[in-house]
């Protein structure tokens, strides 16, 4: 049982994710807070899996807060939700920890299927975002964002090519296995070889590294 925090100012919004996520099997919300603050109380008093975290909340954002929650439960997993295009925290979020930054647009599966994700060690993040990412860090360096040598992106197989660009473009491996009529268990292997291969820490960043060179927009032609 993954359990679960929800920080968000707006009531409706709490009210109505602990509803929908109440009804999960594998999900059991355990509290909702208005801010930052009162996660990091929550927290002093029970320890959650994964904490949904609006970004911006009055008295403490979700940015700051994310920074608190990973320097002293650094276990704990964060995903970000907002409806905004929060450029000054894009960057923020993610450096902090965050294993997740989705918008509260998407739909429950694909938000059900990240926090299953994060709990166990990976990272989503909205291929919108990733693009936004790209962009702004374009703005302010010359060097790219996720570095990887040339010789281990040689080795990367046809298959795993197409696992990439699937990952760029946001998909879940379920949606992956279901677009390449392979097993997620045949997914999840082929991303633990890319990611070995290509020597990068998660998801995440195979996400940003395909947005920034243009992988994942069409098939890889080796």
């Amino acid at each position: 049982m993954i359990k679960l925090l929800i920080a968000d100012d707006q009531e409706m919004i709490r009210s109505s994710l602990e509803i929908i996520l109440s009804c999960e099997k594998d999900l059991e919300v355990k509290g909702t807070v208005e801010n930052g603050a009162e996660v990091l109380d929550f927290l002093e008093k029970q320890a959650v899996d994964v904490i949904l975290m609006d970004i911006r909340m009055p008295v403490m954002d979700g940015v700051l807060c994310t920074k608190k929650v990973k320097a002293r439960w650094p276990d704990t997993k964060v995903i970000i939700l907002t409806t905004f295009d929060d450029d000054d925290f894009v960057f923020s979020a993610l450096q902090y920890g965050a294993s997740g930054y989705l918008l509260k647009a998407g739909d429950m599966d694909t938000l059900h299927h990240a926090i299953e994700t994060v709990y166990s060690g990976g990272a989503m993040i909205n291929p919108g975002i990733a693009r936004k990412v790209v962009d702004l860090f374009s703005q302010v360096r010359s060097t790219p964002i996720i570095d990887v040598d040339e010789r281990s992106v040689d080795s990367i197989s046809e298959m795993e090519w197409e696992v990439v660009r699937l990952i760029g473009r946001g998909c879940s491996n379920k949606e992956i296995a279901e677009k390449l009529f392979l097993s997620e268990g045949t997914v999840r292997n082929y991303l633990s070889r890319i990611l070995s291969k290509l020597g990068l820490r998660d998801r995440t960043q195979v996400a940003i590294w395909a947005v920034e060179n243009g992988y994942a927009g069409k098939r890889h032609e080796k």
